[in-house]
């Protein structure tokens, strides 16, 4: 799978009383596409992933991928630090026909090495579309460090990393 070259991560936007507003979160996916963006991540960080609900998520993620349809790939925000909530999370999100999801070290927990390895292949057994880990220690505690994710590049749709250490060093 190939996300394209250029990824943006998304706002997701509200209406005046808080409400996740659908209809501008597809004008806006549409738009972006239609400017230079390959794909869109769908309720990462930066579209106020730890703020919305379940349901907001899924609502979100089916009016963005019915909106673009074929004219972009849409990458969903799927992480959290229960391995379990994830699993079930992403078995819903599947119907969808989302083209990836990113999902981020797991968080507060600061699992093991092999805690993390354990966490995305769990994932990636579940998940039909690729994945894209999130490293970034700065928020999640603990660092995915290179041995590990040279291991979980075995597992065949872990395929993509969006690193956020800061570290050229490491990720070299």
């Amino acid at each position: 799978m190939h996300f394209g070259r250029v990824i943006t991560a998304m706002v997701t936007p509200f209406t005046k009383d808080g409400k996740v507003n659908y209809d501008k979160a597809q004008e806006l996916a549409l738009h972006l596409l239609a400017n230079g963006s390959d794909a869109l991540v769908i309720s990462g960080t930066t579209g106020e992933s730890p703020s919305l609900t379940y349901d907001e998520t899924f609502r979100l993620f089916t009016a963005v991928k019915e909106a673009v349809g074929d004219k972009g790939a849409i990458i969903g925000g799927a992480g959290s630090n229960c391995t379990g909530e994830i699993i079930e999370h992403i078995k819903a999100y599947n119907k969808i026909g989302l083209d990836g999801y990113l999902s981020v070290v797991p968080y507060y927990n600061k699992p093991t090495q092999e805690g993390i390895y354990r966490h995305f292949k769990a994932l990636a057994e579940v998940a039909e579309a690729p994945i894209m880990v999130y490293n970034i220690p700065g928020r999640t505690g603990i660092n995915l460090l290179p041995d590990t994710l040279a291991r979980m590049a075995a597992i065949p749709n872990i395929v993509a990393l969006k690193e956020s250490t800061g570290n050229a060093d490491q990720i070299s």
